[in-house]
C-alpha cells in the first residue's frame, strides 16, 4: 500500500508547500473588501464563515466525478493514481484558486463574465453558453446518478426519486443561500466525511491488495491513457465544473486570506476522495468479480454498492451509500443555482424578487429533465469532453490575468497547454467527435493547440498595449443592492 499512502501524504503536503506558492503568487489583500460585503442582496451575496464556506465548497464540486470518475480510471491500473496527485496539486487546486480569487477581484463574476474580460468579448457569449450546457449535463448526471443508487436501496420507483430529487433542487435553486445550502451542508458534510473516512480506513486497516506504482496501461480493453484519462478522471484531478462553482462561494467570502483554505484546500481534500474510491476499485474487484466486470453489470454505481458494503458491513455500508448519494445531489443543487445566476448576469436580470428567479430556473429543469432519458454512458462522455474544455478556458483566463499582473504564469500555462491538447485529442479521437486514428488526433490537437497559443498571445499584445484593469475597484457598487456592472477607465498592470 504503499503508493496509495505515499500519494495521500503528497496531497496533504501539497495544500502547505504548493498551495502556500500560489497564494504568494497570486498576493492576498486582508484589507481589501470582498463582494460579501461590496455587493450584499442577502440572496447570493451573503458573509459567511470560512468554515461553512469550505464545507459549501467541498460539496460543491465533489459530485460523483471524485467517485465514478476514479472508479472508471481505474481500469488503467496505478498511473491513474499519478495524475490524481499531479493534476489535483498542479492543476486542479491551482484552477480552483484563481478562479475564486480573480472572482472575488471582480465582484465575484462568473466565469462567462471573466471569460469576456480577459479573452475577449465573443469568449464572453461561447463560454456562457457552454457553461449553460455543463452544467445542465452536470445538473442531469447529478439526478439520475444519486437516484439509481437510492431506486437500488429501496423499492421506490426511479421516476418519482427523480422527481424529488428535482424538487429539492428547485428550492435550494431559488431561496438565498444561507437559508437552505449553508444550514443543511454541515448534515451532509458529515455524512460525507464518513463515507470517505470509512473507506479509507477500511482499505488500510484489512490490507487491501492495492497495486503498486506501474506505467503499465492495465485497461482490459486496451484504451490509450492520453487522452482518454485525463477526461475519465476530471473530478479529484482537474474539473472546469469548478470554475462554475467557486463564484458561488466568491460571493460569500468574508476575506481574501481565506481562500487558499477554501478553494486550494477543498480541492487537495477532493483529491484524497478520489484516491480513496481508485484504490477501493482496484484492490476488491480480481478474478472472476473483476472491475470491468462489476462496471458491464451495474456501473460505477453497483461499485460503489459493493466496496461499502464488503467495507463497512450492512449498516456502516448503507451510511457509505448515503454519502455517496448525497455528493451528487450537493452538486446538483449548485450546479443550478450557478446556470441561473450566470443566465441572470448575462441578461442583466435582478435576482432579488423570487419570481424572476423561478422565470430562469424553470426551463432549466424542464431540459435537464428530457435529458434523463438519455443513456448514462453517453451523457458522461459528453460531460467529461465539456467538463475539460471549461477547465480549459478557466485556465486561459488564470493565466492572461497573471501576464497582465506580471506575476509567474507558468503555473497556469503548463496546465493550460496540456489540457489544451488532451481536450482537442479526445474531441478528434473519441466516437462522440470524429473517431480518427489516435496519431491523426494528436497532429490535429497539437496544430489546435498551436493556434490558440496564437491567439492567447495575440490577446495579450492588444492589453498590454492599453489600460487594462485586472482587478474591479473593491467599492465600486457601492452597496451592490443594484447588481449593475461598472466598467473602470483606469486600472495598474
Amino acid at each position: 500500500m504503499i503508493t496509495f499512502i505515499v500519494s495521500i501524504l503528497l496531497l496533504v503536503v501539497g495544500y502547505f508547500t504548493y498551495g502556500k506558492f500560489v497564494e504568494r503568487v497570486f498576493v492576498t489583500d486582508r484589507k481589501r473588501q470582498t463582494p460579501a460585503f461590496s455587493m450584499r442582496d442577502n440572496i447570493d451575496y451573503v458573509p459567511m464563515n470560512t468554515t461553512r464556506n469550505s464545507l459549501i465548497q467541498l460539496l460543491n464540486i465533489a459530485g460523483v466525478g471524485p467517485i465514478f470518475g476514479p472508479i472508471l480510471g481505474a481500469l488503467y491500473g496505478p498511473v491513474a493514481f499519478i495524475w490524481i496527485v499531479v493534476g489535483c496539486i498542479f492543476a486542479g487546486a491551482v484552477h480552483d484558486y484563481l478562479t475564486g480569487m480573480i472572482s472575488i477581484r471582480n465582484h465575484g463574476a462568473h466565469l462567462p463574465q471573466l471569460a469576456g474580460k480577459f479573452l475577449g468579448k465573443t469568449m464572453k457569449h461561447v463560454v456562457n453558453g457552454f457553461a449553460i450546457l455543463l452544467l445542465l449535463l452536470v445538473g442531469t448526471v447529478f439526478v439520475t446518478s444519486p437516484a439509481a443508487l437510492l431506486s437500488n436501496m429501496t423499492s421506490l420507483s426511479l421516476t418519482l426519486i427523480i422527481l424529488a430529487i428535482f424538487a429539492y433542487y428547485l428550492v435550494a435553486t431559488l431561496l438565498p443561500i444561507d437559508k437552505v445550502i449553508g444550514r443543511i451542508y454541515p448534515y451532509f458534510g458529515a455524512l460525507l466525511l464518513f463515507s470517505a473516512a470509512g473507506i479509507g480506513i477500511g482499505l488500510v486497516v484489512t490490507g487491501a491488495p492495492i497495486p503498486e506504482l506501474s506505467f503499465q496501461n492495465m485497461h482490459p480493453e486496451g484504451a490509450p491513457i492520453f487522452p482518454l484519462l485525463f477526461l475519465t478522471i476530471s473530478c479529484g484531478a482537474l474539473s472546469g465544473f469548478h470554475a462554475t462553482q467557486t463564484p458561488i462561494i466568491s460571493r460569500t467570502t468574508q476575506n481574501e486570506t481565506n481562500g487558499r483554505k477554501i478553494f486550494y484546500g477543498m480541492m487537495i481534500a477532493e483529491g484524497v476522495i478520489a484516491m480513496i474510491w481508485a484504490a477501493a476499485a482496484m484492490s476488491l474487484f480480481q478474478g472472476e468479480q473483476s472491475l470491468s466486470a462489476v462496471l458491464a453489470a451495474g456501473g460505477p454505481a453497483a461499485v460503489v454498492s459493493e466496496v461499502s458494503i464488503s467495507m463497512l458491513g450492512a449498516v456502516g455500508g448503507t451510511l457509505a451509500v448515503l454519502g455517496v448519494i448525497v455528493l451528487p445531489i450537493t452538486s446538483g443543487d449548485t450546479a443550478f443555482r450557478s446556470a441561473r445566476m450566470i443566465i441572470a448576469d448575462y441578461l442583466k436580470v435582478e435576482q432579488k424578487p423570487i419570481i424572476k428567479r423561478i422565470l430562469i430556473a424553470l426551463p432549466l429543469f424542464v431540459a435537464s429533465y428530457a435529458l434523463t432519458h438519455m443513456d448514462f454512458t453517453l451523457l458522461w462522455r459528453y460531460f467529461s469532453w465539456a467538463n475539460q474544455t471549461t477547465a480549459v478556458i478557466a485556465l486561459w483566463v488564470g493565466t492572461m490575468y497573471l501576464v497582465l499582473s506580471r506575476k509567474p504564469y507558468l503555473i497556469t500555462s503548463i496546465p493550460a497547454v496540456f489540457m489544451t491538447m488532451a481536450t482537442f485529442t479526445y474531441l478528434a479521437y473519441a466516437p462522440i467527435g470524429f473517431g480518427l486514428p489516435l496519431q491523426t488526433s494528436c497532429i490535429v490537437a497539437a496544430l489546435g493547440t498551436l493556434v490558440c497559443i496564437a491567439l492567447f498571445m495575440k490577446r495579450v499584445r492588444r492589453l498590454s498595449r492599453a489600460t487594462f484593469a485586472v482587478d474591479e475597484h473593491a467599492d465600486a457598487f457601492g452597496t451592490g443592492q443594484e447588481g449593475q456592472t461598472q466598467t473602470l477607465s483606469t486600472a495598474t498592470k
